[in-house]
Order: C-alpha cells, then sequence, then structure tokens
C-alpha cells in the first residue's frame, strides 16, 4: 500500500498594491540588491516588489522590520537573516544556493545596501564566484539628505559614521577637511552635538544641514553654519529618528583681511574655546593654525 503525501501548495510569487494584485515574473539566477523605503513604505518601485515577491529567498538586515514591508505588499517571499554579527556563518550557505541557480534578494533594514549598511563582502564573494549581481536602485537617506540641504551637490564625499570617541573623531575630520566636495555624514542621536561640536572646531563656520526623519512623519532639516548648529544641538534634548548631516565644502583660499580675520575669530569665539575657535577659522581662512591662534590670543587679551 502506498501512502500519498499532499503536496506542499506553492507559494504566491505575487504583490498587492493600490488595490491590485499582481503576479510577478520569474527571476534569471543571481543576487539581487535591491534598495527599500528609509521611512515612507510608498517610497518603493514596482521592479523592487516585484523581485522581492519572485525571489526564492530575501536576505534581510532585521527581519522584523522587512517583515513590514512585506506585509504592506502582501508578499509571501521567505526571509533570511543576514547581518553583521551572522554575516561570516550564512553567507557560504547564501553563495551555495547562488551556485545552485537561485534568484536571492538583499535588503538592508532601510535605504540602499552596502551603504553603511551589511552586504559589500556578499557582493564581492558572489561576484567572484561568478554569479550575477543585479543593482535595483531606489531611496537612499544621503542623496535625500544631499538634495534638500541646500549646499552644493555637483561634487559630494560620503563618509558615513565617524568614530564614536571624540579624538579618533577629530582625527577623521582633520583629515577630511581639505576635500572641495559637500561633505555626508550619518550619526546617532545621542553622539549628534557632540559630533556638530567636533566638526564645528575641525571645519568652522560652514554652511551646513541636519536631516531628521527623512520622509516620515516629523521630517526635519536644519540648516545654518556647524558653529550655529553645534551650539543648537547643545542645548536641546537629543532628537530622535535617523540623521544625515550634510557640510558645506571649504571655501576658495583667499586670504581675508586683517578685519575680517578678526571679525571670524570673534565669532566663533562666542561658541568656542581659543584653541578651537582658532582651529576653526584656520581652516575656513586657509591660514596656518599657530598664526590664527596667535592673533586669537590677542583679541582675547585685548578684551580683557
Amino acid at each position: 500500500m502506498t501512502t500519498r503525501h499532499p503536496q506542499a501548495t506553492p507559494r504566491s510569487r505575487g504583490y498587492s498594491a493600490l488595490g491590485v494584485r499582481v503576479e510577478a515574473a520569474a527571476l534569471a539566477p543571481g543576487l539581487y540588491v535591491v534598495a527599500t523605503p528609509i521611512g515612507n513604505l510608498g517610497d518603493v518601485s514596482l521592479r523592487a516588489l516585484a523581485t522581492l515577491a519572485a525571489a526564492d529567498a530575501i536576505l534581510a538586515e532585521d527581519t522584523r522590520v522587512t517583515h513590514r514591508l512585506l506585509d504592506r505588499y502582501d508578499i509571501a517571499a521567505p526571509l533570511v537573516a543576514y547581518h553583521e554579527h551572522n554575516a561570516a556563518e550564512v553567507r557560504p550557505r547564501i553563495l551555495a544556493r547562488l551556485a545552485a541557480g537561485e534568484a536571492l534578494a538583499l535588503v538592508s533594514d532601510a535605504g540602499t545596501p552596502l551603504v553603511s549598511d551589511p552586504g559589500y563582502k556578499l557582493v564581492v564573494d558572489a561576484a567572484a564566484a561568478g554569479a550575477a549581481v543585479f543593482a535595483l536602485p531606489g531611496p537612499c537617506a544621503a542623496i535625500a539628505a544631499l538634495t534638500t540641504a541646500a549646499l552644493p551637490t555637483d561634487r559630494f564625499f560620503f563618509e558615513g559614521f565617524l568614530p564614536a570617541k571624540s579624538a579618533a573623531r577629530r582625527e577623521r575630520i582633520a583629515a577630511l577637511a581639505s576635500i572641495p566636495a559637500t561633505l555626508v555624514f550619518y550619526e546617532s542621536p545621542g553622539r549628534l552635538a557632540d559630533a556638530l561640536a567636533d566638526l564645528a572646531a575641525g571645519l568652522g563656520p560652514r554652511p551646513a544641514a541636519v536631516a531628521r526623519e527623512l520622509t516620515k512623519l516629523h521630517e526635519e532639516t536644519r540648516r545654518a553654519t556647524l558653529i550655529a548648529l553645534a551650539a543648537h544641538y547643545a542645548a536641546v534634548d537629543a532628537p530622535k529618528g535617523e540623521i544625515v548631516v550634510v557640510v558645506g565644502p571649504p571655501a576658495p583660499a583667499v586670504r581675508p583681511a586683517a578685519e575680517t580675520l578678526d571679525a571670524m575669530i570673534l565669532d566663533a569665539l562666542a561658541e568656542l574655546s581659543v584653541k578651537d575657535a582658532a582651529a576653526a577659522v584656520a581652516v575656513e581662512a586657509g591660514l596656518p593654525r599657530r598664526e590664527v591662534y596667535a592673533r586669537a590670543l590677542r583679541l582675547v587679551g585685548t578684551r580683557r
């Protein structure tokens, strides 16, 4: 006597959007790097939805976060946790699945994978193994902040997160000071005030913007000089949400007149110590720090 086991019902490989159910077409084998919303779940492309629905599995940084997106669009693809803590263990299994001809989608919690998010080593290894790697472009917090900061966009440098400790952070800021481009940073709420203080000390009164909760209900972009922004966030509670800091490029190196230099120093001294004010103005004016420091000491002496 033969016992017949019922076959598992094949999962739906479709998605629902705007009240319409769409069946996704089969995918070619390979790794699909899929950008997902940074806040507003409406900011997802139709191609991204179709790819997530048709994938053999979705590699997610945090499966709970990705579940919210899949639930919104009624996508039933299986999820596999892939993040910095388990990557070394899970990556060989992913590569084996790619070698077997599967189509796998890689997502981060928000935005474009690999941009300050896990995935770089997986893409390197997948490409080295001969697997096809496809890009599905879309939301990115760095680009969203850059487009709303009202700062030059023709050339920019994405730094990501600065070091957590002040000494290392200031050293890194000094290395970035001469880059002739707008600088883009990610920062955590708890470190924002300290990071802005170090940026002001190292880069001076450059124009800057702090973009918070982009695409979400409480989206906010605050624009001012670094010195003013540092003073503001030092005086308020740590803000909530995801934060991007955008800093304008250095001004062309034109030696300011003596009266202008003194005004710059006095302006910086209103918020910073003599040492930090001198460092900030030296960067802004393109002058030797020792020269500006000596001038700042003279100005402080004349005010006593």
